[in-house]
Formats: C-alpha cells, structure tokens, sequence
C-alpha cells in the first residue's frame, strides 16, 4: 500500500483525562505490521479490556500519581491502534501491562500511592510539557533504599539501544517488577525516550523531562548524574553528554554515531541548509566540551560502529582534551566483560567525586554551533554573529587570579555573578561582577559592541531580556523542527481558503504531520481551531498555523508581520513571486503575537517516515527555517520538490541558501 492515500480507513478516539481527540488515522497508518499477531477475536478481547480498565480510571482523581496507572492503558491503545504486535508474546505482554496496572488501581484505592518506593524496577510516567501526552520510564530502587531517609541519592541514566520491536507494552511488561541488582548503590533512571529516535527531538526532552520526574518523588543528588547507553543509546549519550557538558559528573557511549557523513558514507555533501543544520545534530563538532564532562567511549574491535569513539578521540587528541576510548578484543556489537568492568568503573568513580560545586569549572573551552545548546557551568552564549558557525569560549584565570574569556562568533554573554570578583573578554577592560547591574540580578549581561564589549546595567540588562529587536536567541533561534521539542498546538483554519490548493496540500501536510508525530513521538499532537484558541495557549505554546489568510483567522492576524507578502493567489518571498496553485512557503519565525515563542506555517516536523524507519542518523532537519515547495496532487496524496530553503539570519531576515 502507497503511503498517502485519499481514502481514510480508520477512526480511533484517543482519550486522556479530560480530553478526547478524534483521531482520523489516513490508510498508510494500515498495514504496518506484516507479522502474523493476534486474532481479530484477541484484538478486540484486549480492547474490551483496555476500555474496561479505563472506564475504572475515571473514578481516579487527575492527579500526578494518577499517570502511573493511565500509562499503562496508553499503552495499550498505542499497540492497538499501530498494530504493534511485533512479537508473538507481545499480546500477552499487553495484557499483563493491564494487569500491572489493576494491581496499582487496587493499591492507590487503599492509599498506598508511594508504591514505586519500594526496591526493584517501577515503571512509572509524567505526562509532557510538548504535547500533554503521558510518557513511560523504567526507575530501579536498590535495595538499601530507605524512604524515610534523609540521604540524596546519585542517579545513573540509561539510554536504551535501538529497536524495532519496542512499544510502552513491551518496555513496561519486560521492566516492572524485577529486583534491584544486588551491587546496585545508586538510583537508575531507563529512559523510554519516546522510542527509537536517539534522543533527539522530543526524545531529547523525554531525558530531561523523566529525569525531572524522577527529582520530584526521590532526594537526587545532582552533582552526581550519570549518563550512558550502548548503539543507539551510545549515540545518545555522545549527543547529549557533549551538548549538555555541565548536567554530567560523567558520561558514557558504547558505539553509536557521531557524524553523518561517516556514519553512512556519504561522500557528496548535502544542500546546503541541511549541512549546516547537521551542526545541531552531529556530536563530533562538540568534542571540544570534554574539557567540561569526563567521558568514557567503546567500541568493538569488529563493530563498524567503533568509529564514533575513534571520531571522538581525534578531535580529543587535536584540542588537547581529555577522553578515554576502550576496544574490546575480537567483539562486534557488544561489550566484552573486562572493557564493561572499565567502562563502568570510569562511570563510578566520577559519580563518586560529583560536579563541583557552583560556580563549577572555572577554566574550560566550550563550543557550540546552535542557541539551542548555549549554557555551560556559569556561562550562557545569548546571541551569535552567525548561526551555524563555530563559536567557542575559553575561560581561564590569570596570574592574577582574574577571569578572562576568549570568544569567537559571540555577540552577547552572561554569566552567573558569584563565578569572580572581575572579569575581562576578549582582552577587554576589567568589569566588577559583585555590583553589576547594581547587583539586583542574578546574572550579568554583556553585548559586544562596535567599541567592544559592554556591561549593561540594570535597565538595559531588563531590556535586553525582553528582546526587543527580535534576534535569535536560546530558545527561538530555528529550525523549524526545533519547534516541536517544547510546548505547540496545531491551530486549523475554519473560514473559505484563498486558494483551494494550497489548503488541500496543507490539510494533507497536517494529517501527516499528526500520523508521523503519533506513530514516531509516541503522541497525538494538540489540535485547535483557529477560532479556539485562548490567549493563554497562546502564551504557552508555538503556534503551527495551517491554512492561508483566507480561511485561517490567527495566520489573518499575523501575516502582515511576517517576511513575505501572501496574496490570495500568489506568496512572495524572498525577491520572487509563486503562485497558491502549486507552490507553498513554510517557515519558523518569532510569533508576532508572543514574541518568546515560535509560529510555524504549514509544517510538521520535516524529517518524515522514511527518514524514521531508514536510521537515526537521518533524523536531522530537512528544510532550515525557511523552504517554498512545490507541490503536485497526485492518486496517493502529494509529491513536494525543495524549489528553495535557507536559515534566517541572526536578527531573523532572510539569508538564503543555495539549493
């Protein structure tokens, strides 16, 4: 069956509490599974059990310890729904993840709500920021837990490898309920993240939301975070660990990628606008924050995988920064005991000593290409000269005990005021951090100037918070899938399209969107109409407008606003002009009603099926910030053609990019 085809087949509700979505799945969602699974009898015997399970859950209060049971029949929708019976006990599996969550119904009504205190393996659940939905992770208690303690515990992260099997049924049947390994001292945290993505995406923030979920029901130290995973999960570990350096006391990866164009041998080099955007994606380009984060790496002597800890130690080895890398004799893809005994003492042993205290690390080199990964220790880039450049800060201490920074392609910093008494950039003067500001902030802001850099007192510090200019900075800084690793509802028009067309390829480009977010993200996105939508989602969320201004009330609003001029039969931008027939613009852009958060216009994410079920290294962004497409009505949907994408500039005006 082709992949998007005019006839829907199938009509699912999706329930929280308190909300139901009807959810129009388009026929390429059927078929996925060619398995033989269960019978037609056995699927609706589970889905008369799912449905009686949640008809109990409605008598439950919609409370935080509420998710830990709902997980478990979101976890049995999504197998139903995606016919994810990909093995033969995975039925069984499904039914005894009900099961599970009838033994939690039972004790939350004796009030036992702190069960998954007790030692061994819980999964429990939090329900997202991004999308409201309720994601699953794996918490092992050790046995000398204490839950009267007045102890914070160290916590190991474990990203899991990829696999194509996996589903919330099958991660939670295979983990809840086992013991604790006996040698276990610490608290772990198995993160689901959202499936098989490598943490990237709303698999990103799944790490950190669990991990936050996890801060809330134990004591957790959090000097003392550890990090690591194997293949996918090393992969993740390598992207995260180097991004994130100051969240780590360490971190470790077991094979994984690091770059692209190694990984899957890809010699021509791609458009432009998705090589520069790899940047955000590939790990080998942040090699130089091991001078931040201790890192371990490994790779089997015979794993094709073994050069992303290679990659990693030579740009080690050229910055001068430390990594220990270990090979594991005559392995493949796997760890031989005495390199996982190393492995896991390195781990250890750095947990043991813990992040310093704040301010932390005083001296370091850190790079970064993207605001979206901009702190590190005391320090936060706030403004680049030129997205997707190398941009580095070096700190050091003087004879004299004084900090100076050393920085390239930065334009505005701050750091925490505690960090020193006076500091200096770029051999600049020597600025007083004790009373800056007048010593009302927390932090202290520079912006470099056409004199240099400049302190910025109070008001102008309130100021330059605000963004009053609209420039790039952390959090708003692209590309248009950066959108949806944070809170966004999709708003639908209502009224008469300017242009038939464009809205039927637009209305086609959300049902994608919303199959490919369900099926790859592991949530059904928030859906509003136009005439819906309340100023505090506004407030609260990125907005992705589809429609045009003939028949999409808030895109009305703010097109006049926006860098093109659309007209009821044509868009121009970027100096030429396409016609609504045939051609649509899609771009990420500050939200001229809610500066602080992102409007997208008529896009999903922009890596799609294809790109989720081929590797993760294909994850990356397809389109920048910016494309006109071009597209064609065809039997199956729509076939689109790039005619032009690029990266908005750092004051967010139009840079265009070669095809």
């Amino acid at each position: 069956m082709t992949v998007f085809q005019k006839v829907l087949r199938m009509r699912a509700m999706l329930f929280y509490p308190g909300i139901c979505f009807l959810f129009v799945l388009p026929a390429f969602a059927i078929g996925q599974n060619d398995a033989k699974g269960p019978t037609s009898e056995e699927k609706q015997a589970l889905r008369r059990q799912t449905r009686e399970f949640r008809e109990q859950l409605k008598s439950v209060p919609d409370t935080k310890q509420a998710l830990d049971l709902q997980v478990c029949v979101k976890a049995a929708e999504w197998i139903l729904r995606h016919d994810e019976f990909l093995r033969p006990d995975y039925l069984k599996k499904t039914h005894r993840v009900l099961e599970i969550g009838q033994q939690r119904l039972d004790r939350f009504r004796s009030g036992n709500v702190e069960w998954w205190k007790s030692p061994g393996q819980h999964a429990l659940a939090y329900r997202s920021r991004i999308d409201g939905s309720i994601q699953p992770y794996v918490v092992t208690v050790p046995e000398s837990f204490e839950a009267h303690e007045n102890k914070r515990w160290p916590l190991y992260i474990v990203l899991h490898g990829r696999n194509g099997t996996l589903t919330e049924a099958s991660f939670i049947a295979n983990a809840d309920g086992k013991p604790a390994p006996p040698e276990q001292t610490w608290i772990q945290l198995d993160v689901y993240g959202r499936g098989n993505n490598a943490y990237r995406w709303a698999g990103e923030t799944d790490v950190f939301e669990a991990m936050a979920d996890v801060g809330k029901r134990f004591k957790i130290d959090d000097r003392r975070i550890t990090l690591w995973g194997f293949s996918m999960g090393g992969a993740g570990a390598w992207s995260l660990g180097l991004h994130h350096p100051s969240k780590w006391a360490s971190a470790g990866a077991g094979a994984g990628f690091v770059d692209f164009y190694n990984y899957q041998k890809k010699a021509e080099p791609l458009p432009d606008y998705q090589h520069q955007t790899l940047s955000i994606y590939d790990s080998d380009k942040y090699a130089l924050n091991l001078s931040i984060v201790p890192m371990i790496g490994y790779g089997g002597e015979n794993d094709s995988q073994l050069v992303a800890s290679e990659t990693i130690r030579e740009w080690a080895e050229e910055f001068g920064v430390p990594l220990q890398t270990l090979i594991g004799p005559g392995m493949g893809h796997k760890f031989d005991p005495e390199s996982l005994k190393t492995f896991m003492s390195f781990l250890g042993e750095n947990n043991q000593k813990g992040r310093p205290s704040f301010p932390g690390k005083k001296e370091f080199r850190f790079v970064t290409y993207t605001l979206k990964y901009s702190e590190c220790e005391w320090l936060t880039v706030h403004e680049m000269e030129v997205p997707y450049e190398r941009t580095t800060v070096s700190s050091m201490i003087n004879d004299r005990g004084e900090l100076e920074l050393a920085t390239k392609n930065v334009t505005a910093l701050s750091v925490a005021r505690g960090v020193g008494d006076t500091i200096s950039i770029d051999d600049s003067e020597k600025f007083s951090l004790s009373d800056a500001a007048g010593g009302n902030l927390p932090d202290v802001y520079f912006v470099l100037d056409v004199g240099g850099w400049r302190l910025l007192d109070y008001d102008d510090s309130l100021e330059f918070i605000d963004n009053p200019d609209q420039q790039k900075r952390p959090g708003l800084q692209g590309p248009i899938d950066d959108a949806f690793m944070e809170p966004f509802v999709c708003v639908t028009p209502t009224g008469s399209p300017w242009s038939q067309n464009l809205w039927d390829y637009a209305e086609w480009n959300l049902q994608r969107f919303q199959w490919e977010f369900d099926k790859w993200m592991r949530a059904h996105p928030r859906v509003v109409a136009d005439g819906d939508l309340t100023d505090e989602q506004m407030e609260k969320h990125h907005l992705i407008l589809f429609g045009d201004p003939g028949n999409n009330a808030v895109l009305k609003k703010v097109v006049d606003r926006l860098p093109l001029t659309w007209k009821p039969d044509s868009i121009e931008f970027g100096g030429k002009s396409y016609s609504t027939q045939d051609h649509a613009v899609v771009l990420v852009y500050p939200n001229p009603l809610n500066p602080r958060k992102y409007v997208v216009i008529n896009s999903g994410m922009t890596m799609h099926e294809q790109d989720f079920k081929a590797s993760n290294s294909w994850l990356f962004p397809k389109l920048g910030d910016h494309a006109v497409i071009r597209f064609e009505k065809t039997d199956d949907g729509f076939r689109e053609t790039t005619v032009s994408a690029g990266i908005f500039d750092s004051d967010w005006n139009l840079r265009e990019s070669p095809r």
